[in-house]
C-alpha cells in the first residue's frame, strides 16, 4: 500500500508491463551509471533531446522524432503539462517526484522520452539554453 495507501495504484502502476526480454546485464557496460558518471552522462542526453517551446508543445512533442524536452516554469506549469501526458503530477518537497535535478523522464505511447525540465534544470546539468 505505501504511504498514498494505494491511492495511485489503478491510474499509475498496475498498468505497468514486466519486461519479458531476456538481458544478459553480466555483458553490459553500466560504468555510465555510477555517480561520478552519471550526472555528465544524462546531461548529454537531455541536451541532445529536441527542445519544444510555446504553445501547443503536447502537440509538437508528438510530431518530433527522438527525445524532447519540454520546460515547465513552476509547480502548476508542471502540473499542467503532467496531466495533459496523464503521468504523476505529485509534488513533493520543492520537487515534482522522480525527478532529477528537477527534470522528470518518462515515455508516452512511443520509444522516445520526454524531459520535462524544470526552471533551474539547465543550469544544474550545465546546459546551455538554445
Amino acid at each position: 500500500m505505501g504511504s498514498s495507501l494505494g491511492q495511485f495504484f489503478k491510474q499509475y502502476l498496475e498498468p505497468i508491463k514486466l519486461n519479458d526480454v531476456k538481458v544478459n546485464w553480466r555483458t553490459m557496460d553500466l560504468s555510465y551509471l555510477l555517480e561520478d558518471k552519471y550526472s555528465m552522462h544524462f546531461a548529454n542526453t537531455v541536451k541532445k533531446a529536441t527542445p519544444v517551446y510555446g504553445a501547443g508543445v503536447i502537440l509538437k512533442a508528438y510530431n518530433i522524432d527522438g527525445d524532447v524536452r519540454i520546460k515547465y516554469r513552476d509547480q502548476s506549469d508542471f502540473e499542467n503539462i503532467a496531466r495533459q501526458f496523464g503521468i504523476f503530477q505529485e509534488w513533493k518537497d520543492g520537487v515534482p517526484r522522480t525527478a532529477y535535478k528537477g527534470v522528470v523522464v518518462f515515455r508516452h505511447q512511443t520509444s522516445r522520452r520526454i524531459f520535462l525540465i524544470g526552471p533551474e534544470s539547465l543550469k544544474l546539468l550545465q546546459i546551455e539554453e538554445s
